[in-house]
């Protein structure tokens, strides 16, 4: 495939919205074909199946339902949209993939990272991401970020305890050093700017090797 898949991951507040937007458009200025899509999501059958995962009346939900509903909305966004993408040569820009699911719910959840990948290989094959921009923040100043943002959507993972979040930031930081060569940290406590002019350095980077 001719094209990149570049994700964005990190806790919740952490900005990596925000500036996937602002990174799509200078992309784009640069004469890049970019695509722009979420996790999950990004496709009708996959938002339908975000709803029920965020739903925050949907309380009762079991960790490995949590975990396969995930896997299930990942296939069905990749096959539809990611993949045709990449072989036309596109740039994806995608918030969040695999490695939130094996830093929530591997990690932070306790279902175990290796079990949480078997069932997203099952899921996505061999498509792992080129590039995995880590937007490194600590979850209370994300969590404190959210609560000042009315416009965000609230969800269910906004329900949690800081404990879970906490250990969401350290799941990360597991994978960070499990695979240095896709997973790039960016310090998500600066200004935006310079946080997506990083950001920006890096994808660029990767895509000029």
């Amino acid at each position: 495939m001719n094209g990149y898949f570049i994700t964005f991951e990190g806790v919740e507040g952490a900005g990596k919205t925000t500036i996937l937007q602002d990174i799509h458009g200078k992309l784009e200025s640069l004469g890049y074909d970019v695509v722009s899509t979420r996790e999950p999501g990004g496709i009708e059958i996959a938002e339908q199946i975000r709803h029920v995962i965020l739903n925050t009346n949907n309380t009762k939900m079991e960790e490995r339902t949590e975990a396969l509903l995930y896997a299930a909305a990942r296939r069905q966004h990749l096959v539809e949209k990611v993949i045709p993408a990449l072989e036309q040569g596109k740039v994806i820009l995608c918030d969040r993939f695999i490695d939130s699911s094996l830093a929530y719910q591997g990690y932070a959840r306790g279902l175990g990272m290796d079990e949480v990948f078997a069932i997203n290989q099952f899921a996505i094959k061999d498509q792992m991401p080129n590039l995995t921009i880590l937007f490194d923040l600590e979850p209370k100043k994300g969590l404190s970020r959210i609560a000042s943002n009315k416009d965000r959507e609230r969800n269910r993972l906004d329900l949690e305890t800081i404990s879970f979040h906490e250990k969401v930031y350290k799941g990360y930081q597991i994978l960070l050093d499990k695979f240095p060569n896709r997973i790039q940290s960016v310090n998500a406590d600066q200004p935006l700017e310079q946080v997506g002019k990083e950001v920006l350095n890096k994808i660029l980077l990767y895509i000029k090797k």
